[in-house]
């Protein structure tokens, strides 16, 4: 029997080795990062803003620049408004994570003025990571996603209510570990919000008019920042979908009323919790500054096919524009007697 004598390796050639499997182990070890700038991916808002919502990324670290950035938005049909953002939308666009990430928030000002940012999301301490942030200058922060739901971000300077009703929000949702309980076929994403405007036309936009404001008596009423656009451009879902709505109220001042003409909710979850879900709910009250998922199922034995008008039931809200429709299984949308 013959022996293979065993292959000689030179000390360097060792040497090259240990430090090759060292950066392999370190890169295994490495976490995925994902990292969005929202100055480069707006949420599209031609022709409504996107409601419809994709799954949250497995990276365990979430990382998300956020410009601060004055805008011309339309807040009604032929109705241009000179608003403040967070993203270059109203709302702006949605932070979607898992319990148990690491969020790492960069906020860039490049509006004229101080802003700031507050996170309902986070438990950080307000007087470090959501200090006032000077025109052409940032902020860095993270935290830690402890706490499911679907929660309010918003520029916290004072007044708070100018800087709210001017469109400085936008919504994050936290998946539970483990994700929601049960399956669904489509997710969107409603925030409700008003605006107190005054003047404006084709050629100037509206101003906000803080004392109207300070009345609580807003011009308009929207879901995801213009008034009735839902109605022109409905959700779509097909009959026997189950879907599952992440409804935020950025206020600033009134509660949304949620609740879907034709369907009941079997779950609604009011703080996120999945072990808190209520069943088989009519309307469900989302304070200001608040949010609550709400889930429903157009069974083909049930609702079925047809046109569902989602609404806040303050009707006098939803006269304003807090008003839209899901159309279930195609066809055009029919007059609707709310």
């Amino acid at each position: 029997m013959s022996i293979r004598p065993a292959l000689a390796v030179p000390a360097a050639g060792l040497a090259v080795l240990a430090v090759v499997g060292l950066a392999a182990a370190r890169h295994a070890r490495a976490p995925h990062i994902a990292s969005v700038d929202f100055a480069q991916t707006p949420t599209p808002t031609d022709p409504a803003y996107r409601a419809e919502l994709a799954p949250a990324g497995d990276a365990p670290i979430k990382e998300f620049r956020i410009p601060i950035e004055d805008a011309r938005i339309e807040i009604a049909d032929g109705v241009p408004y000179a608003a403040w953002t967070l993203g270059g939308t109203v709302p702006g666009p949605v932070i979607r994570v898992r319990q148990g990430d690491r969020v790492r928030i960069r906020v860039v000002n490049l509006a004229p003025m101080p802003h700031s940012i507050d996170f309902h999301a986070a438990r950080v301490p307000m007087s470090v990571d959501f200090r006032l942030i000077m025109p052409h200058d940032s902020i860095s922060f993270e935290f830690v996603a402890r706490d499911p739901g679907a929660f309010l971000v918003h520029c916290g300077t004072p007044p708070v209510l100018l800087h709210l009703m001017q469109g400085m929000y936008l919504p994050i949702i936290v998946d539970p570990k483990g994700g929601w309980p049960g399956r669904v076929d489509k997710e969107f994403v409603l925030v409700q919000s008003e605006f107190y405007a005054k003047g404006g036309d084709s050629l100037h936009p509206a101003q906000g008019d803080f004392d109207r404001a300070l009345g609580r008596e807003p011009s308009y009423v929207a879901f995801n920042g213009r008034a009735f656009q839902y109605q022109a451009h409905p959700l779509h879902v097909n009959v026997g979908d189950r879907v599952r709505l992440f409804v935020i109220n950025a206020g600033p001042s009134l509660t949304s009323d949620f609740h879907i003409v034709g369907t009941i909710f079997d779950r609604v979850y009011p703080d996120g919790d999945p072990a808190h879900a209520l069943t088989g709910v009519q309307t469900w009250a989302v304070p200001a500054g608040s949010g609550a998922v709400f889930e429903t199922h157009f069974a083909a034995d049930g609702s079925g096919a047809g046109t569902y008008a989602f609404v806040t039931h303050a009707f006098a809200d939803a006269a304003k524009g807090a008003l839209g429709l899901i159309e279930v299984g195609g066809g055009a949308p029919v007059a609707m007697a709310h």
